[in-house]
């Protein structure tokens, strides 16, 4: 596969997980799953079940829920081809990891950790694929924090595709690469 850096996004249940554990398996080499959840109740210790139930023994997981900028040098160099599942649990985990931060502070550490892991995906050289999740297609959330998530995600996922070799879109269990028909238009004044 010679695409390097890969995002995946869609809805809850779209099957974007899926796609991508799919996606990854098509990777020559040694594979490294990155599980950003938190165990933390019985509900997500199902799903966090269900998920580790699909995935090949061979594959090597790494639990990273805070400081993953930090740790993904060192677990790119353990692997050939990493997914990191998700990012929008992640800078939930992060965003309460950090919840003492004013929001515009908050805001702009979150964007920072994220230009980090890019970074450090990029100059592995390595396929790495990112999985998050598309929040922001519903109705304005009502509290002012739900707002600020939604929002920050939408950023987060700008930046990501901005960088990505592909960007995959998961509708319904039916998945479409959309990065090579994006329509880009000329700067214009305004």
């Amino acid at each position: 596969m010679e695409k390097r850096l890969i995002l995946v996004t869609g809805g809850a249940r779209s099957g974007k997980s899926d796609f991508a554990e799919r996606l990854l398996a098509l990777c020559d080499g040694t594979k490294g799953y990155i599980a950003t959840a938190v165990n933390d109740d019985a509900e997500m210790g199902r799903r966090i079940k269900r998920h580790q139930e699909r995935r090949p023994q061979s594959w090597r997981t790494f639990e990273v829920p805070q400081r993953l900028a930090e740790r993904l040098p060192q677990i790119l160099t353990a692997v050939d081809a990493a997914l990191i599942d998700c990012l929008t649990v992640y800078l939930s985990n992060w965003l309460f990891f950090h919840r003492s931060l004013p929001e515009d502070m908050a805001a702009e550490r979150a964007l920072a950790e994220v230009d980090s892991l890019l970074a450090a995906a990029a100059a592995s050289g390595k396929t790495v694929i990112f999985v998050t999740n598309e929040v922001g297609g519903g109705i304005v959330p009502m509290e002012k924090l739900s707002r600020f998530y939604r929002d920050l995600s939408g950023l987060m996922n700008q930046r990501v595709a901005a960088a990505a070799d592909a960007v995959y879109l998961s509708v319904a269990g039916i998945t479409l690469e959309i990065k090579s028909r994006q329509v880009l238009l000329p700067e214009a004044e305004r």
